[in-house]
This record gives structure tokens, C-alpha cells and sequence, in this order.
């Protein structure tokens, strides 16, 4: 990680005020990450017999996001408060890792993840064949391809090393100009890993733009059983071009940077720029969360199907709280009382049941246990006819017998 001492390399370069922002901003979007893709890696998995093979992809592109969030923010965050890196040239070694494989991932995923969108709506007969083994196999690809580029610098193609602004570490970007390798490794690193899927990316969403046009015409005016599965597809099109939007404007700027410092005059590019960039790579966790829980409708719907089933649990027995002091006496012999008259159900002239089962868990007070209580009646001999009277008008020893 180069020669010069760990002190001068591990202090901030920008004012300490900006480093302030960035610690606030970071912690902003840590806790969004994890609250975002958290609920909807849950989601996800409370769906799971209903996934679709493509949405392994956002699955897998979450999980990339938290494995960002919680090795980088963790240590980003105290360095920018402290306006310098706070945890040694080791720790630096293994967050420039960490923020590699994930970023790769995530790209990579986002292409992947496009091109399957193209195979299914542009050419149906092969997409319709693709299946939940053929969506592993891409993601176990999709890994092995990020961990190519993050472990090259660890086998001596390319380096890594401090950020130039100073409480970050990543790619050595300033190393192009002093080694061969180091040059080699950041021109495929610029073409394999931003170039080449930016193009993939491009290109598929121009297809599937082309086609649903095409098609758009058709589909409202014929109705088929395929309408359904085309109106599936188009939607998860359009939530796949969001959030690949979302992620190339995120990490564009950081790419457009590092190639003018690898390729330039280091002295040329602020640190300003880098930590400006990195904002908005970091930036790129709270995409993925936010688009498909919020406008996807099979997400959006058992979000809120779940956090209703939370609600009920919760409100779903208010007459079992703790009783309020002075009535607990009341209540033991409200619920005495109408134990007894459950147990002792007694089927009057009237025909009905003298259930009085719903006071089970209610107080006189509850206007539930009111409502539902039934007036009991009884048919009395007076000479020769009978005349039918409620039993609380009766006599008590009249009552007594009766019970």
C-alpha cells in the first residue's frame, strides 16, 4: 500500500467540515440501507413459493447492498467525524475489498439481471425457458466475476490503498502511473467491470423498449392469456430500468473521477471530487429498497398484508390489558358471573340459548358485552293463559327457582 508512513497517508485532505457532512450523510444512508433492504430481503422471503426466477436478481442486489452497508458504514462513519482513518492500514486493506466485490456484484447483478429481462421480452420462446437453476447459476457467476477484480490487487495486479481524500480506502487509482500492472488492471477493470456492462445494460433496455412499443398496441387491444404474464414482464422492465438508472448515475461520477486520476495528473484531480463521488457510490444501497417496495406491487402488497397482520396482533385483544386499579375486583366478578350463566345455558319459551359466552373477557363497561347480552324471557301460567315476561321483572325467589 505504498511506502509512505500510515500517518500521512490516513489523514483527511478535505476541510473538516466536509468530513462532517459525509459522517452525517453516511449515517443517513446506513440506517436507510438497512432498514430498506432488511424489510426487503423479509418480504422476499415471506414470498418465497411465489418468486419469480429474475427477482433472485433484486434479492441478490440487496444482498450486495447490506454486505456494503455493513462493512463500509461501520468504519467510513467514525473516520469522517474524526478527519482521519481511524483503523490502521490492515482495516484499510480489507474495506477496499469489501467495497469492491460488493460494487462489482451489484453491477454485475444489474446486468445480468437486464439481460434476462431482454431474453424474456424480446425473445419469449427462450426466455419462457428460463428457469430457477439457470437464475443460480448466473448469480454464482455473477460473484465469482466481482471476485476476480477484488482479489487481483491482493495477487500484485494492481493496489490498494488510502482514498485520496483521506478517511476511505479503494483502488490505488494514482499507481497507473508508476507500474505496468497497475495499469493493465485499471483498464480492465474500466472495461470489463463498468465499460462492458454499461453497454450490455444499454443495449438490452433499448431491445426491450423497442419491443414493448412495438407490442404496446396489440396488447390493448386483444386480450389473450398472455396479457397477464406481458403485463408482468413489462413491469418488472420498468422497476429494472429504475434501479439500474439509480445505480450508473450513482456510480458514474466515482468512475469518471478515478479514470482521470489514473489517466491524468494526480495533482490535477481535488479530493473534493473523490469524496463527492463516493457519496454518491455509497449512495446506491438505498436504491434497490426503496424502488421495489414501493412501487412493486406483489412486494408493496405483502409488505402491507404483513404489517396488517402485526397491527392485529397487537390491537387485536384491547379488553385483556392490565385492568385499571379499583375495577379488578368488578371484573373478577363480572367474569364469575358470566361463566356461570355460560355453564348454566338454559333454553327459555323464546327458543334461544342463554349464552352469555362473548362476556368472557369483557367488563360491564364494554359497550361490546352491552350490546350482545340477550334479554331473557319466560312464560308464566296466570289461570287459564300464559303471558310471557323478561326474567330480571320476575321476583327474586321467582328468579332463584327458575335458575
Amino acid at each position: 500500500m505504498g511506502n509512505t508512513s500510515e500517518t500521512t497517508l490516513f489523514v483527511s485532505r478535505i476541510p473538516k467540515e466536509h468530513d462532517v457532512f459525509m459522517g452525517s450523510i453516511y449515517t443517513t444512508f446506513c440506517i436507510l440501507s438497512l432498514l430498506g433492504n432488511g424489510i426487503l430481503l423479509l418480504v422476499a422471503y415471506r414470498k418465497r413459493s411465489s418468486l419469480k426466477p429474475a427477482e433472485f436478481f433484486i434479492i441478490n442486489l440487496s444482498i450486495s447492498d447490506l454486505g456494503m452497508t455493513v462493512t463500509l458504514f461501520p468504519l467510513a462513519i467514525p473516520s469522517a467525524f474524526a478527519h482521519k482513518w481511524l483503523f490502521g492500514e490492515l482495516t484499510c486493506l480489507c474495506y477496499a475489498v469489501c467495497g469492491v466485490l460488493f460494487g462489482l456484484s451489484s453491477l454485475t447483478n444489474l446486468t445480468a439481471l437486464s439481460s434476462v429481462c431482454c431474453l424474456k421480452v424480446c425473445f419469449p420462446n427462450y426466455g419462457n425457458k428460463f428457469s430457477y437453476s439457470h437464475a443460480c447459476l448466473m448469480i454464482v457467476g455473477v460473484w465469482c466475476y466481482a471476485m476476480v477484480f477484488a482479489m487481483g490487487p491482493l495477487a500484485n495486479w494492481g493496489q490498494y490503498g488510502p482514498e485520496p481524500y483521506g478517511t476511505a480506502c479503494c483502488i490505488d487509482w494514482y499507481a497507473p502511473s508508476q507500474d505496468a500492472l497497475s495499469m493493465s488492471y485499471i483498464i480492465c477493470l474500466f472495461l470489463f467491470c463498468y465499460a462492458l456492462p454499461l453497454t450490455i445494460i444499454l443495449l438490452s433496455y433499448i431491445l426491450i423498449l423497442i419491443t414493448v412499443q412495438g407490442s404496446r398496441q396489440a396488447v390493448q387491444q386483444h386480450v389473450s392469456p398472455q396479457t397477464k404474464t406481458t403485463n408482468a414482464h413489462i413491469l418488472i422492465v420498468k422497476l429494472s430500468v429504475a434501479v439500474c438508472i439509480g445505480f450508473l448515475i450513482a456510480w458514474s461520477p466515482y468512475a469518471v473521477v478515478a479514470m482521470w486520476a489514473a489517466f491524468g495528473e494526480p495533482n490535477d484531480v481535488p479530493p473534493v471530487a473523490f469524496a463527492l463521488a463516493a457519496i454518491f457510490a455509497k449512495s446506491s444501497t438505498i436504491y434497490n429498497p426503496v424502488v421495489y417496495l414501493v412501487f412493486k406491487p406483489n412486494f408493496r402488497k405483502s409488505l402491507s398484508r404483513d404489517t396488517a397482520q402485526i397491527r392485529r396482533r397487537i390491537c387485536s385483544s384491547p379488553c385483556k390489558g392490565s385492568p385499571v386499579p379499583g375495577q379488578k375486583d368488578l371484573q373478577r366478578q363480572t367474569s364469575l358471573r358470566c361463566n356461570k350463566d355460560a355453564s348454566n345455558s338454559t333454553r327459555l319459551s323464546n327458543g334461544l340459548a342463554d349464552s352469555h359466552g362473548a362476556c368472557l373477557h369483557c367488563t360491564e363497561a364494554d359497550p361490546r358485552c352491552q350490546q350482545t347480552t340477550p334479554q331473557r324471557t319466560a312464560c308464566v301460567l296466570i289461570g287459564t293463559s300464559y303471558s310471557e315476561v323478561t326474567v330480571s321483572q320476575m321476583p327474586e325467589k321467582m328468579q332463584a327457582d327458575l335458575l
